[in-house]
């Protein structure tokens, strides 16, 4: 079979299709040129382009945290620069103690297994733990004197500063843009399920991914700013609507949600919608679900923590003594491959590979293809690198390998800001390394299985069952407390979102113990039928509040 038939039936089978961008695909695209172009382009000026990978590795936390509102966004941001900065400070103090490779790859793996850990425990999203890797495995293996370690340091923080203050500028301009777009995916995604046709599984997918979305939006909007109380309860309405939508399809116009989505794109006011719940209980239910979750998604992050952070360190490890046994030179780029496999099971996990194989192929083919005139002139070096740093971040999420393609001749780029390197060495390496990394890791992968996301599954199945049964006494009562039966809705729905994704992470491991799946599609359809029991009685008691409300407008 060719190449091209190879890559054609890859494609085929959805590894390599090519997914619509983000909304937001030009921000971080955006927030990262500009990070990282000030300390390139100062380097360059100052003609020491060999320190410019200090500041870089700082000001590459500039990929991180643009969905988040900006009260969350400030905290968040400044412990992923702290973590970039404390990896590159750990790795540059062991470079600069040893020059042993096998002592350098152990490290390296372990400090992979722990920033595995910590981003996915954390949730801090794409790029995840895989850029924090790259940057302190990198560092491993840079020449280094203890004296210079602290002025690196100090590069670095820079950097860190720097991107954070990229990242919270665009706030100054559209303070709840954030919120606004979490609220207008909802409303979108509500509206293609709405609007679905097709088989039953289409139609699960379609629901499963409205549900999610409303979720997420109800997650962001209480991490906005406190004083915007007049914004967040206009967009709370929306969300409100979404999901009013999402368990009563057949009342709901989809092209009214897209509309509404359209305009909360744009900078204009935002739409108003009168309330599906009576006023004001839909923050109170907010409030009580968000003081209520973070212990039950602590629990259910925990139990796959370690079974993810030991794969992901016998990978890295068994990838970079690998690479060393070959001679290539290079043994944290296998590493770095090995760490970017690891998705939540393995049917991901495959995937992944496919996809960073074909992109790092591609890549190194751009590579040989751009460094002509990379190395025409170090300005030329510089601003190659920025084209594909800027072009990397426009594809992180949907389109993984195409991201890699960017990625990985921005990776050989940066090598030669120390010195020009011979472009052959350069890709043969790069493609072996790639190849040992990724036959390694997933090797690694099948041999350490992920037993506990049957525990996550069972623990979802619970947590669905008692908020149901707790939602069901209280549809009982004749006149159930509104802010009650809504608190207990908002549980149950959210129990719902965790109970597919952990029965789809479940699902796609291997060597697992039979799966309860009739139990999750009853818990499914019973959890279901009690939220569009609950919202019915309160869209009876909202149109039962606006009544009364009319009528003493009208005796007045």
């Amino acid at each position: 079979m060719s190449t091209r038939a190879a890559l054609r039936r890859v494609a085929h089978a959805g590894v390599l299709r090519c997914a619509r961008p983000s909304d937001i695909w030009f921000k971080p695209a955006l927030s990262v040129l500009a990070a990282t172009a000030l300390p390139a382009l100062s380097m360059l000026v100052l003609g020491r382009l060999d320190l410019a990978i200090y500041p870089i590795a700082g000001a590459m936390s500039a990929l991180y945290c643009h969905n988040r509102p900006y009260a969350a966004r400030c905290r968040a941001l400044a412990w992923v620069a702290l973590g970039m900065v404390g990896g590159l400070a750990v790795a540059l103090l062991t470079a600069a103690l040893t020059t042993n490779a096998a002592v350098l790859v152990g490290v390296g793996a372990l400090m992979a297994a722990l920033q595995k850990a910590v981003c996915d425990a954390t949730r801090i999203g794409p790029p995840a733990s895989v850029v924090l890797t790259f940057i302190s495995s990198t560092a491993l293996f840079l020449p280094q004197a203890p004296a210079q370690v602290p002025g690196h340091i100090g590069l670095a923080l820079l950097g860190g500063v720097w991107a954070w203050l990229v990242c919270m500028a665009p706030g100054l301009l559209r303070p709840h843009g954030p919120e606004r777009r979490a609220t207008a995916h909802a409303l979108d995604t509500v509206a293609a399920y709405v609007a679905v046709s097709g088989t039953a599984e289409v139609q699960v997918k379609a629901h499963a991914a409205a549900a999610a979305a409303v979720q997420a939006a109800w997650q962001c909007l209480p991490a906005a700013d406190a004083r915007s109380d007049l914004t967040r309860r206009s967009l709370t309405r929306l969300v409100a609507r979404a999901e009013v939508a999402v368990t009563a399809p057949g009342d709901t116009d989809p092209e009214r949600l897209q509309t509404w989505a359209r305009n909360l794109r744009g900078s204009g006011p935002i739409p108003y919608v009168g309330h599906p719940v009576p006023e004001g209980e839909e923050l109170l239910g907010l409030d009580a679900e968000t003081t209520a979750s973070p212990r039950a998604a602590w629990w259910s992050r925990h139990n796959l923590l370690a079974p993810l952070a030991v794969r992901t360190g016998i990978g890295c490890a068994l990838a970079g003594y690998a690479s060393l046994a070959l001679g290539i030179g290079r043994p944290y780029w296998a590493l770095v491959t090995a760490a970017s496999l690891y998705q939540a099971n393995l049917t991901l996990t495959r995937r992944r590979a496919v996809e960073r194989v074909v992109g790092n192929l591609i890549g190194v083919l751009a590579f040989a293809a751009i460094v002509p005139l990379a190395h025409l002139h170090p300005a030329a070096l510089v601003l190659c690198f920025l084209a594909f740093c800027f072009a990397a971040a426009a594809l992180i999420g949907p389109n993984y390998w195409l991201h890699t393609v960017c990625v990985t001749p921005m990776a050989l780029l940066i090598t030669e800001f120390a010195r020009t390197q011979d472009s052959v060495q350069l890709i043969t390496g790069r493609i072996t390394d790639t190849l040992v990394g990724t036959l390694v890791g997933f090797a690694a992968a099948l041999a350490v299985t992920n037993r506990r996301a049957g525990d996550r599954l069972e623990h979802a199945l619970t947590a669905v069952e008692h908020a149901q049964e707790h939602a069901a006494v209280l549809l009982a009562e004749p006149d159930p407390v509104s802010s009650a039966l809504n608190a207990s809705r908002r549980r149950l729905g959210a129990a719902l979102v965790e109970l597919r994704a952990s029965a789809d992470t479940a699902a796609g491991e291997w060597w697992q113990r039979a799966l309860p799946s009739d139990r999750v599609v009853h818990a499914e359809q019973s959890g279901h039928q009690t939220l569009a029991e609950a919202l019915r009685r309160q869209r009876l008691a909202s149109l039962g509040q606006d009544a009364g409300t009319t009528g003493q407008d009208a005796l007045a």
